[in-house]
């Protein structure tokens, strides 16, 4: 990844530390993060494409296993039984 540099005023480094802690994310982080925002305007990256989803998928929180376990059974305890009798007749 090649480097960029960028000087701004003192206020404002102060203000985007602030914001990026708030994140727990570096300033550079915040700064990446913000930008590709910009360039992910297009029309591959709109909410619900597949490069949207991939992209949520490799940005913060990361889940865990038991995360995704934990999701599973509250999916799972969710479903309302099926009810079959009666479908075809009168």
């Amino acid at each position: 990844m090649p480097n960029v540099i960028i000087e701004v005023p003192d206020d404002l480094a102060r203000s985007l530390e602030g914001i990026a802690a708030a994140q727990h994310m570096s300033i550079q982080q915040l700064a990446i993060e913000r930008l590709r925002s910009l360039v992910d305007d297009s029309p591959d990256y709109r909410a619900g494409s597949a490069a949207a989803v991939l992209g949520a998928m490799h940005e913060p929180p990361q889940l865990s296993a038991a995360d995704v376990d934990e999701l599973d059974s509250a999916i799972v305890g969710g479903r309302l039984p099926v009810q079959t009798r009666h479908l075809f007749s009168d």
